[in-house]
């Protein structure tokens, strides 16, 4: 049986807007959808003085409830279940993401504070989960899909091939364009005198992220049908060249590092960026150990 793709809600416009993409997510993909709410999440949130009670005083059920009743006005045929957790929501998510295909979140809550539920919720889902995790944010073209485009930033990182099939995936199903961007740099350091670089250019580095490209895309699209597909290699650092391109992507797909001497994922620059930056949901995905998911 296919892995359900999970959504955390906390009864925020931001988590429903989430739920709003991720109906169409699972739809899309034929997953059913699974409604996460943990009930400790007040202890983000911050009450607005003179406006009643936060969210997080809001009876799980009727948080789950309303977000269960606008999935299946989206979408009548979509198989969707909920659950209320009395658990801290970072660990209630990173458990929920052993279990299930991807998982979704809003990239703000509610209340003075806002902005830094992402920080304290998002960013560390984000970082170590078992699944992909998808924060949904970006502008009005971006959420809704009006581009066409995948974009994927390649890196020689571990988690690198999982997040191109989950890429290739992506825009398979979607029948849009995946565009693949591999960015680099010539160290400020090398002149003309250094032997791998020829006429005193950067070549030597143009080619090798050609190179790493390549690699990259290769094995992944032997595995996976035909997607129209467009390489760029662009000088610069990451995670600008890639801000600044999710602003014609509909979804951008970057995979997480993992680093032997400290448990879970971490994430890196590009991904904390894209997280904070990007006009377009963000997917990071991780290295799968051992198993590959429905």
């Amino acid at each position: 049986m296919a892995l359900p793709l999970t959504v955390g809600v906390d009864g925020s416009d931001s988590a429903f807007e989430a739920l709003d993409w991720a109906v169409d997510e699972a739809a899309l993909h034929r997953h059913s959808l699974r409604i996460v709410y943990a009930s400790r999440w007040e202890r983000y949130e911050t009450p607005t003085p003179g406006r009643g009670r936060s969210a997080g005083q809001v009876v799980g059920r009727d948080v789950v409830g309303v977000a269960a009743r606008r999935a299946e006005r989206r979408n009548p045929d979509l198989r969707v279940d909920t659950e209320v957790l009395a658990e801290d929501p970072v660990h209630a998510l990173l458990h929920e993401s052993r279990t299930s295909w991807a998982l979704v979140t809003g990239s703000r809550g509610h209340g003075e504070i806002a902005n830094l539920v992402l920080g304290s919720v998002g960013l560390s889902v984000a970082a170590r989960a078992a699944c992909p995790v998808i924060i949904v944010r970006g502008d009005e073209p971006g959420l809704h899909g009006t581009h066409d485009r995948v974009l994927l930033g390649v890196s020689d990182t571990p988690g690198g091939p999982e997040a191109v099939r989950f890429a290739l995936r992506e825009a398979a199903t979607r029948d849009c364009e995946l565009h693949a961007v591999r960015a680099w740099r010539c160290p400020a350091h090398e002149t003309a005198d250094h032997p791998s670089l020829p006429d005193g250019t950067c070549i030597y580095h143009q080619a090798r992220a050609d190179t790493l490209l390549d690699e990259a895309l290769t094995g992944p699209l032997r595995e996976h049908p035909p997607v129209r597909l467009h390489r760029a290699l662009v000088e610069g650092p990451a995670h600008k060249i890639l801000v600044e391109r999710t602003a014609a992507a509909d979804l951008v797909v970057v995979g997480a590092h993992r680093h032997e001497r400290h448990p879970g994922l971490q994430l890196g620059h590009v991904a904390h960026t894209l997280l904070h930056h990007a006009l377009c949901p963000v997917a990071v995905v991780p290295k799968v150990e051992g198993s590959i998911r429905s």
